[in-house]
């Protein structure tokens, strides 16, 4: 499985009146997750569109375990789901910053679609980066 995670620090724009990271900040979180993920197969989602493929997002889900709060340094693990063929899926899993107590677990969905908006299968140049870049069983896979 390919796994990617970075860290941040939750800020005060982040939270609600309580102080608690406001419910739609853990997708930002997703997304920037993601992001860096696919940068550190040395690829950019700018480099994607400039090939004339686009990945909107067809499904998400997030489960919320425990609250983050405005300064908490969370880390954002998210691993890319090889075993789609129809379009790709990531999964996320937001720690507080000991990396130990879970705040929250989501995945997203992305179909693949072509400048006119047609959905296709994943590009062959995404296929093969994901080929190559998939670790074998037992290695955590992460990329910092």
């Amino acid at each position: 499985m390919i796994s990617h995670r970075i860290t941040y620090r939750v800020i005060y724009g982040d939270t609600d009146m309580m102080g608690v990271v406001y419910y739609a900040n853990y997708l930002r979180w997703f997304e920037m997750g993601r992001t860096e993920l696919i940068r550190s197969l040395g690829l950019t989602y700018k480099e994607i569109e400039a090939k004339g493929f686009f990945l909107p997002l067809s499904e998400v889900t997030c489960k919320y375990v425990s609250s983050a709060r405005y300064d908490d340094e969370v880390i954002i693990d998210t691993s890319l789901d090889p075993s789609v063929k129809a379009g790709v899926k990531f999964n996320y899993v937001v720690y507080r910053e000991n990396g130990e107590q879970v705040v929250a677990r989501g995945t997203t969905r992305h179909a693949f679609v072509d400048g006119e908006g047609r959905v296709i299968r994943p590009p062959a140049f995404f296929r093969e980066l994901v080929k190559a870049c998939t670790v074998p069983e037992g290695d955590d896979g992460h990329r910092e």
